[in-house]
């Protein structure tokens, strides 16, 4: 495996108009447009036919995180208004954080900062006709964010208060606000477990009528949970992948997750979505490391472990055993860990197959985690996409790569 710390980002740089992106979903999530690039070929169809182009006994992977409505907005007394924005808990896994009760602590972008000084914020809430008080109380700073302590009255837990007094986050790049349909389409059908601030966007061409199509065809479907930070949007600015630091995200995998997929390994797994594919390779590489160091007590990936770690490789046969064998003798039936992974030309996939994913930013970590699959391959699909009229980003259409 080469390191990808030498590769200048300007490679994966190309046009976009603005026009190209779509700013708003199509009326039915499976008339999306679908390209099909195996090899050298392409071809294109519609997403509501994607089982036809799937490879016999394949396993979908899915991430069935849930967007939150991570926006809140609090009013001061002088008529400024200040945006707090939730990132992720500062203090414990997402799933414990929703499940507190009148307190939570939370990492937070913070817009309108100035005009916040050290009061505490609040703002009244009606909720099932139930009246509420909600503050803020910002702590310290660290790195561009702040500590926020969210703290209300009532019995309600922090998913319910923030389901209701926030608003869904959509993209930057969509330049527009929220609007009440977003609230269900920027939402995968299957999304189940709330932590992330932007949508795994692969998942949002599924429907009921594309699942029964993968059912009729024998293709299988696992469902894993990795949340999405805000850090999926970050842009590498920088002029070679050395110097960009990768945001970290949290990962929730069951034992049945595990021994599902470990049962398919020789048989096609694809994952849709790059969130996807980096909770499962990231598995690999924490696997990995238990063969060195069972007695790790927690699962973190860094951003540089697979160009570090090579000559530890193992078969990813052995790697899932040693993370259920980790989990067995921590009675553990869900891992919760997080990761910082960089997939970038160079590395090799110890997992997939494939991927079903959408159309990424130019200059950004996902273009390079799809070219670390299908290498040069991506401009011709792009090229493409851009000749036919695909739409792009996380509303437009999609991709299947197959190796």
């Amino acid at each position: 495996m080469s390191n990808p710390r030498d590769i200048h980002i300007i490679e994966y740089d190309y046009p976009l108009p603005d026009e190209r992106i779509a700013k708003f979903p199509l009326e039915r999530r499976d008339l999306s447009k679908l390209l099909i690039s195996q090899g050298s070929s392409i071809q294109e169809s519609t997403f509501a036919h994607v089982a036809e182009f799937l490879p016999e006994k394949a396993l979908l992977v899915f991430n069935n995180t849930k967007v939150i409505h991570a926006r809140l907005f609090f009013q001061k007394p002088t008529g400024s208004t200040i945006e707090v924005f939730c990132l992720e808990p500062h203090d414990k896994p997402i799933a414990q954080a929703f499940e507190e009760r009148q307190h939570s602590s939370w990492t937070c972008f913070v817009g309108n900062n100035k005009k916040w000084k050290s009061e505490p914020l609040s703002r009244k809430l009606d909720i099932n006709g139930e009246e509420i008080i909600l503050t803020a109380t910002r702590r310290e700073a660290v790195t561009n964010t702040w500590i926020v302590d969210f703290d209300w009255t009532g019995s309600l837990s922090f998913a319910e208060i923030i389901e209701h007094a926030g608003v869904i986050p959509l993209p930057p790049y969509l330049n527009r606000e929220a609007e009440e349909s977003d609230n269900s389409r920027y939402q995968t059908v299957y999304a189940r477990h709330e932590g992330s601030v932007a949508a795994p966007t692969a998942g949002l061409h599924f429907t009921d009528e594309v699942f029964e199509s993968l059912k009729k065809k024998g293709i299988g479907t696992e469902f894993i949970t990795l949340h999405v930070g805000a850090g999926t949007f970050k842009p590498v600015s920088s002029d070679t992948i050395g110097e960009h630091e990768m945001h970290v995200e949290q990962v929730q995998i069951t034992r049945q997750n595990l021994e599902r997929i470990l049962g398919h390994l020789g048989n096609p797994i694809i994952p849709v979505g790059t969130t996807t594919v980096r909770t499962l390779e990231s598995l690999y590489w924490f696997g990995v490391k238990l063969s060195q160091r069972p007695n790790l007590e927690a699962m973190h990936v860094l951003q540089w472990d697979p160009y570090e770690l090579e000559s530890l490789h193992i078969s990813a046969e052995q790697s899932y055993r040693n993370i259920l064998q980790w989990m067995s003798q921590h009675g553990m039936e869900t891992l919760y860990g997080d990761t910082q992974l960089l997939i970038a030309p160079g590395y090799t996939y110890h997992i997939i197959n494939g991927i079903i994913t959408n159309f990424h930013q130019p200059k950004s970590t996902l273009l390079l985690l799809v070219s670390a699959l299908v290498g040069e391959q991506w401009k011709a699909c792009y090229r493409y996409a851009l000749d036919n009229n695909f739409r792009f980003l996380s509303y437009g259409d999609s991709c299947l790569f197959l190796r």
